[in-house]
């Protein structure tokens, strides 16, 4: 069975250079024979995470994500640094998809525990959004999530893409196919259970 990746961004606005460098990374997991579904967290319009809404009705958004994050075997990532840290969307989103759903006990961690995720980051800093990935990278590995060591980062990212939407330089490109055969690698030998 081939190995199924969810890939996403932290940024929903339109013209997001994540969702570009995403995007990429999706493009070259495919053809290393990969199944990828993409999605765009703007399309769930999830609440703010609150105890309270998880104790009424769960919210339909959240669980349809949270089935898509169970569906696959890892993730791939592109995250913008907001303040130094991860977006309010993205951490919103891994917060509602970490809740407990259908009988589950609290750490059941169902739709992480044990998979893969490969981290990225476009910013127009100098930095490439390395305090953004560097947050979520301990916030993956604390609800047992698998992050790949690789990861890539695009300083300057508003000159970093050409008119189609590839990178210019030759060394990002080639880190975003090592991070991705990295990510399809530690997926196929970790065999993490999907629903």
């Amino acid at each position: 069975m081939p190995v199924k990746l969810l890939a996403l961004s932290g940024s929903t606005r339109t013209g997001s250079l994540n969702q570009a460098l995403v995007d990429l990374a999706a493009a070259e997991a495919r053809a290393r024979g990969a199944e990828v579904t993409a999605v765009n967290l703007k399309a769930f319009a999830l609440p703010l995470y609150d105890g309270d809404v998880e104790a009424g009705a769960f919210p339909e958004a959240a669980r349809e994500l949270k089935a898509l994050f169970r569906a696959h075997h890892g993730f791939l990532i592109a995250s913008p640094e907001y303040n130094g840290g991860v977006s309010g969307v993205l951490k919103n989103a891994i917060d509602w998809v970490s809740r407990p759903t259908d009988g589950e006990n609290i750490v059941a961690l169902s739709a992480y525990r044990g998979k893969v995720a490969g981290l990225m980051g476009a910013s127009i800093s100098p930095f490439g959004g390395l305090r953004g990935i560097t947050q979520l990278r301990q916030v993956l590995s604390t609800i047992q999530v698998v992050v790949a060591t690789e990861q890539v980062l695009v300083p300057f990212a508003q000159n970093a893409f050409d008119d189609r939407g590839a990178l210019k330089e030759a060394l990002p490109a080639q880190l975003l196919g090592g991070l991705v055969a990295r990510v399809i690698d530690l997926a196929e030998r970790l065999e993490p259970p999907i629903a």
